[in-house]
């Protein structure tokens, strides 16, 4: 059997090494340093944004999120069902209500109009709605100019899930400038990674001040250890900010692989009925994190997401499911759900193909072969 092929592996370069190695030289072993420093300027000056803050996960980065947000006992979070867990479970952390939205068919993200239709309904029944979480799936950018008059218009605070889309833009400017809070993840199987880590960012100082202060424990300005806060132990080390840091200096190479990955699969199997893409919108650009199919078996005689996902496995080669809607999970069974039935038809249909920065040429080949051969 040939060797694993991998969803998205990490992908070093080269450059982290040199942070790494500098951390250890200087005995910058702890959760801060000058790479944590380094790493924070760098996303900050890449994103566009005033500040942010290092942290240990983007799970982190969202809690403190809707802790700067006063989330708390009863207050309703208005969340894209169409994501990972990690962006609903931090509502749960602080005893808010997660209610759920649904997706749109243009850029599989927050659908506006049942967003609106959910705050107009919660709030009939008196609820407070503290934030709205929009993800920006897979890289592609949410249709932020609707959602952002959305949330003005109501005065509600955007949270902008941009853990999988560092790189992409919307309207010519970087993801994860335009919520009042912002978080960004670099798990092993993203487009950068730090081994583990997120980071939270804002334009807004006191925010990522106040977030820093809780990330270390809250320790009170004191001789002492002192606490007058509940804090977190969310902070990022520095040696992983180093490799943050070799890993921003090669940002643009891993985008346009990836990128890259999506057109070659885009050549190969478009032709083939009943299998689409995802699509990208005018004025978006995405860092096709990961390249997704829908396969419609209407249309393929009857050959279905799973039949391909399993001649991949059975070839060792990784494919996954697009994310099961938060709705539909046993552990959200009682939640709130606003919308149809968009973000269950992308589940049922959809397959996320292997797509690291790090694929070879044979590698891609022998996956779009597998592919083509259960339609031959």
């Amino acid at each position: 059997m040939m060797n694993k092929i991998w969803l998205s592996s990490p992908h070093l370069s080269g450059h982290e090494q040199k942070y790494v190695q500098e951390a250890f030289a200087t005995n910058w072993v702890a959760p801060l340093g000058p790479n944590i420093n380094g790493f924070e300027e760098d996303l900050c000056s890449y994103v566009g944004v005033a500040h942010a803050t290092a942290l240990s996960s983007g799970t982190a980065a969202l809690h403190l999120a809707l802790v700067m947000l006063g989330v708390g006992a009863g207050d309703v979070v208005l969340c894209q069902s169409f994501t990972f867990a990690a962006s609903a479970n931090p509502i749960v952390y602080l005893g808010g209500t997660p209610v759920f939205v649904d997706s749109e068919t243009h850029t599989w993200n927050l659908c506006p109009d049942a967003l609106e239709t959910a705050i107009k309904d919660q709030k009939r029944q008196g609820k407070q709605i503290k934030a709205v979480i929009a993800v920006h799936l897979y890289g592609m950018p949410a249709q932020l100019h609707e959602i952002l008059d959305i949330c003005n218009r109501y005065d509600i605070a955007l949270i902008e899930d941009a853990a999988e889309a560092l790189g992409s833009t919307y309207a010519g400017k970087k993801l994860g400038s335009f919520g009042k809070l912002n978080v960004l993840s670099f798990n092993g199987n993203k487009i950068i990674t730090t081994s583990g880590g997120g980071a939270l960012l804002s334009d807004d100082e006191q925010f990522i001040q106040k977030s820093k202060f809780l990330a270390t424990q809250a320790r009170d300005d004191a001789p002492h250890y002192q606490h007058s806060e509940i804090g977190y132990n969310y902070r990022l080390s520095n040696i992983c900010a180093g490799i943050g840091r070799g890993q921003m200096e090669v940002i643009e190479e891993r985008v346009a692989q990836r990128r890259a990955n999506f057109d070659y699969y885009v050549k190969a199997l478009s032709f083939i009925e009943g299998i689409s893409f995802q699509p990208e919108a005018a004025g978006s650009f995405s860092n096709r994190w990961l390249s997704c199919i829908i396969i419609n078996p209407l249309q393929t005689g009857g050959i279905t997401r799973e039949n391909v996902r399993l001649a991949l496995a059975a070839k060792n080669i990784e494919a996954r499911p697009l994310w099961k809607p938060m709705h539909l999970q046993p552990v959200f069974e009682k939640a709130s759900f606003y919308g149809q039935n968009v973000a269950e038809n992308l589940f049922d249909h959809g397959l996320c193909l292997p797509s690291g920065s790090n694929l070879t040429s044979t590698e891609l080949e022998q996956i779009v072969e597998v592919i083509q051969g259960c339609f031959q």
